[in-house]
C-alpha cells in the first residue's frame, strides 16, 4: 500500500506535496519521493525512509518556489527492497515521463522481458517501472501521450492507481485507477489527486471519486474523465464534511477501527497475484515455493508471539488436517529454551507482522543453525526476519498503525489457507474449486459482514463494558480464535479475559464464572461433531448462571435457546471460519475499550513491534 499526491495549479508545489505526503504516511513509510518540472526539465528527489527524510533533503537541494505540476509518493514496498533506487517516481529511458503507482502489476515479468528486448533500460527492481516504459514504448511507435497512456492501462493487469506527468506536455496530469484507491480534489484554477481524502483536505473539500476502470486528465481549470475504452464519462463531485484532524484516520475515530474495516481490502491484496482467476488455482511459484523446497519435510515448527502465535495455531489445524504433516506451534520466547529437535528435514515457519520481533528472530536463527529450512510469513518487506529467511510469503496487509493487530492476523491466517491449498495441489493433485470460488468472493463477504455485525456488537458492548472478567471458549479451529478474542479484550480494554479450549473449562476455569462473569462461546456447525460438544460445554456454563454470548453459525437454533445474546456468522468453509469469527471479537474489544475510555490505538505498556526479548 502506497500513498500518492499530485497537484496542478498556481501554488508553490513543494509545500503542497509535502503536506499531502505527511497525511498519507500511514500508507507507506519505507521510502518517499517527489517529481515536478523545473526550468522545463523533470526534477526528481527520492529518499529511503520517512517523509521527514524527504523534507530535509528537499529544503537543502531544491528551490522552494517551483509552481509546476508535480507528484509525490510514499512507499510501502512490495517489489524491490526499500531504497532510493526503488522509491517512486520512476522515469522512462529519455527522462521525459515520470510516474508514481500504488498497487501490484501481476504481468510485470512478461512486460519487462518484452520491453527489455525492445531496448528499454530498467534501473529499479519494482513492478512500477514497467508502466512508464510501456507508455514510452507506445509513444515511440508514434502515438500521442494520451493514447499511449490509455493503451498501457488496458495492457497491464493487477491493481493500480497511477499518475503521470510529462515535460513535453506540462499542461496536464494523467491518472488511472484499477482496484486501488484514487481521488481527485477540485479547486479554483487548481486540481489535486490523492490516494485518500486527508491528503487534500487542507486545500479543498470538493472531491471526485474515481472508480475501477477510469482515467482522468487534470488541467488547472478542468478535469476530463474517461473509461479505459476512451469514452468520456461524467461524475458529480462530493463535498466532504470531515473534520481535518479526524480525517487523518480516513474518517474513523481510531486507526484500529479503520484497520478492522480495511480487512476486506487487505484480503484482496493478499490474494492478488496468488489466486489465478483463469486457472482457478493458487500459485506461489513466483515466490519460490516449489516441490524442491518442501521435499522430504517430515516435521514443521511454527514459531511466533502474541496474535501471530494464534495465527500459527490455526495453521497447525489446517496443515495437519490437509497435509498430514506433524506440526508444533511454539511461543517464540519459549522455543529456544526447550531444546527443540530440529534437523534438515524440518520446516521452520516464523510469523511476524513487523519482521523484527526479537524472540521470533532468535528462534529462526537457532533453527537455521540446526539445518532447518526457513519460511517466514511477514508484513514488512526488507525486515530482518525476511532477510534471514530462505523464503518469504508477504501478507500484503499494508501498514498497521494500531498496536493491537487486526488485519495482519487475518492475512496471516489467509496465507496459511492459501499455502495448504497450494501444497495439496502440488503434491497430491487435489484441488478445491469450490474453495477457490469462495476466496474470490471473500473480500465482499467480509465487507458486508463487518458493516452488519458492527451494529449488533455495539449493543453488546453497551450491556457489558463495565465487567472486569470474561471467559472465551472455543474448540478445534475456533480455539485459537477464542484466545485471540481474549487477548484483544486484555490489550485494549484492560479487562481480564481468558481464552480456553471449551472441553478444558471444567478442569478449572468453571470455578470462576457466575452472574457477573460472561462467557463468549464460539461454535460452528462446520466443525462437525465438535459443534455438539461445544453446545454441551455451553450448557455447563449456563447451569452455573454465567451469561452466554454466543458467536455461532447460521441457524444454530440450539445455541439461541441458551444464549443471552448471540451473533450469527455466515456459513462458510471450515478453513475460513477463523477469518469470519474473529471480526466480531475485534469489534467487541474495540467497542468495550472506547466505552471504558481507553487509548485504543496506543494501549498502555505495549509497543507495535517488540524488538527486545
Amino acid at each position: 500500500m502506497c500513498g500518492i499526491i499530485g497537484y496542478i495549479g498556481g501554488r508553490q508545489i513543494i509545500p503542497v506535496l509535502l503536506e499531502g505526503l505527511r497525511r498519507l504516511e500511514y500508507r507507506g513509510y519505507d521510502s518517499a519521493g517527489m517529481v515536478f518540472l523545473e526550468n522545463e526539465e523533470i526534477k526528481v528527489i527520492k529518499v529511503k525512509g520517512s517523509v521527514f527524510n524527504l523534507e530535509e533533503k528537499v529544503y537543502t537541494e531544491l528551490p522552494y518556489n517551483s509552481k509546476a505540476p508535480g507528484l509525490g509518493h510514499t512507499r510501502w514496498a512490495t517489489h524491490g527492497e526499500p531504497s532510493e533506487n526503488n522509491a517512486h517516481p520512476h522515469l522512462d529511458c529519455e527522462g521525459n515521463l515520470a510516474l508514481v503507482h500504488n498497487g501490484i502489476i501481476e504481468n510485470y515479468y512478461e512486460l519487462k522481458e518484452s520491453l527489455i528486448k525492445r531496448g528499454h533500460n530498467f534501473i529499479s527492481a519494482t513492478d512500477t517501472e514497467v508502466i512508464v516504459h510501456l507508455i514510452e514504448d507506445y509513444v515511440r511507435q508514434g502515438l500521442n501521450l494520451k493514447t499511449a497512456f490509455m493503451k498501457s492501462v488496458k495492457k497491464i493487469r493487477g491493481s493500480f492507481a497511477i499518475a503521470l506527468i510529462s515535460k513535453k506536455d506540462p499542461q496536464f496530469i494523467m491518472v488511472a485507477r484499477e482496484k486501488s484507491p484514487l481521488i481527485i480534489g477540485l479547486g479554483e484554477g487548481e486540481n489535486f489527486i490523492a490516494s485518500d481524502i486527508p491528503a487534500i483536505l487542507p486545500f479543498t473539500k470538493k472531491v471526485l471519486f474515481l472508480d475501477d476502470g477510469e482515467i482522468a486528465i487534470l488541467y488547472k481549470d478542468r478535469v476530463e474523465l474517461f473509461n479505459f475504452e476512451g469514452e468520456k464519462i461524467r461524475k458529480n463531485p462530493v463535498c466532504i464534511s470531515w473534520d481535518l484532524a479526524l480525517a487523518e484516520k480516513g474518517g474513523f475515530p481510531h486507526f484500529m477501527l479503520k484497520e478492522i474495516y480495511d480487512q476486506p481490502e487487505a484480503v484482496k491484496h493478499t490474494l492478488l497475484g496468488r489466486l489465478d482467476l483463469d486457472s482457478g488455482e493458487i500459485n506461489f511459484s513466483k515466490e519460490g515455493l516449489t516441490q524442491a523446497f518442501l521435499k522430504d519435510i517430515e516435521k514443521i515448527f511454527i514459531v511466533a508471539c502474541g496474535t501471530s502465535y494464534h495465527a500459527g495455531l490455526v495453521g497447525k489445524y489446517l496443515i495437519e488436517r490437509h497435509l498430514k504433516i506433524p506440526v508444533e506451534v511454539d511461543l517464540a520466547s519459549e522455543f529456544r529454551y526447550r531444546f527443540p529437535l530440529i534437523d534438515s528435514k524440518t520446516l521452520f515457519i516464523a510469523i511476524s507482522q513487523s519482521g523484527e520481533t526479537a524472540d521470533t528472530l532468535a528462534g529462526l536463527r537457532l533453527a537455521k543453525q540446526a539445518g532447518a529450512r526457513i519460511l517466514s510469513i511477514c508484513n514488512v518487506l526488507g525486515s530482518t526476519i525476511t532477510r534471514e529467511s530462505d523464503l518469504v510469503l508477504y501478507t500484503q496487509a499494508g501498514p498497521e498503525i494500531s498496536v493491537a493487530s487486526t488485519k495482519a492476523f487475518v492475512t496471516q491466517v489467509l496465507i496459511f489457507i492459501l499455502l495448504v491449498l497450494y501444497i495439496k495441489k502440488m503434491f497430491y493433485g487435489e484441488s478445491k474449486k469450490d474453495m477457490i470460488l469462495t476466496l474470490i468472493k471473500l473480500p465482499s463477504l467480509l465487507k458486508n459482514f463487518t458493516e452488519k455485525v458492527h451494529f449488533e456488537i455495539k449493543k453488546l458492548a453497551e450491556r457489558w463494558y463495565r465487567i472486569e472478567n470474561c471467559l472465551f471458549l472455543g474448540r478445534n479451529i475456533l480455539y485459537p480464535i477464542a484466545m485471540e478474542g481474549a487477548l484483544k479484550l486484555k490489550e485494549i480494554a484492560y479487562i481480564h479475559a481468558e481464552g480456553y479450549a471449551a472441553g478444558e473449562m471444567k478442569h478449572g476455569p468453571i470455578a470462576l464464572i457466575g452472574e457477573n462473569f460472561p462467557t463468549v462461546v464460539l461454535s460452528a456447525k462446520e466443525t462437525g461433531i465438535v459443534y455438539e460438544k461445544t453446545l454441551s460445554n455451553a450448557e455447563e456454563v449456563k447451569s452455573r448462571r454465567s451469561p452466554i454470548i454466543a458467536i455461532i453459525s447460521e441457524n444454530s437454533e440450539e445455541f439461541k435457546k441458551i444464549a443471552e445474546s448471540y451473533i450469527e456468522v455466515p456459513s462458510t468453509h471450515y478453513e475460513l471460519l477463523p477469518i469470519l469469527y474473529v471480526i466480531p471479537l475485534q469489534l467487541f474489544a474495540y467497542e468495550m475499550a472506547t466505552l471504558r475510555g481507553c487509548d485504543v490505538d496506543k494501549p498502555r505498556n505495549l509497543a507495535k513491534s517488540v524488538t527486545v526479548e
